[in-house]
């Protein structure tokens, strides 16, 4: 028996190999969710990979770990860091909008989690993405984070459209 609220597109997820890979129920996806303020986000990090620091504007994300460690960050407006090391069970808040990010140091083991939403269209803004791969001028990115042209471009180059 199925109908059209079934949800069942997490079943095999599976992130490509050497890679952190997420597969979303929003309102998207699911329009169940629509006006429920809620959404969910399946996340597995292949070994020794990185969710970089990135933000939610419109809403705030727990993260359960549900097999593995990972390790996880997020920076207050003061600019202090909290970071912790969780094991499979343990909860993690990032409050809306403050940058954060999440880390499999496993040389081996792969980390699934999963992440809760208290809204469903939380957005995600990914720090490097969208410093490096947005178009802003060198000049301000050169004066902003004190680096040579050659460092600049390094830093550029995994955002750079290919031919």
């Amino acid at each position: 028996m199925s109908n059209s609220l079934d949800l069942v597109g997490l079943r095999n997820f599976s992130a490509a190999p050497n890679t952190f890979g997420s597969k979303k129920v929003t309102h998207v996806e699911f329009p169940a969710l629509t006006g429920l303020g809620v959404g969910v986000t399946l996340l597995e990090y292949k070994p020794n990979t990185l969710n970089p620091p990135h933000t939610h504007p419109r809403g705030s994300e727990l993260i359960f770990v549900m097999a593995g460690h990972l390790d996880v960050g997020v920076i207050d407006s003061a600019n202090k860091l909290y970071a912790a090391h969780l094991h499979e069970g343990d909860l993690f808040v990032f409050p809306q909008g403050l940058v954060h990010f999440q880390i499999n140091m496993s040389k081996e083991k792969s980390v699934l989690a999963i992440s809760a939403f208290g809204s469903s269209n939380a957005g995600t803004i990914s720090l490097p993405r969208n410093i490096f791969g947005s178009g802003i001028e060198d000049e301000v990115l050169l004066q902003a984070f004190k680096i040579t042209s050659a460092e600049l471009m390094k830093l550029k180059a995994p955002f750079m459209p290919t031919m």
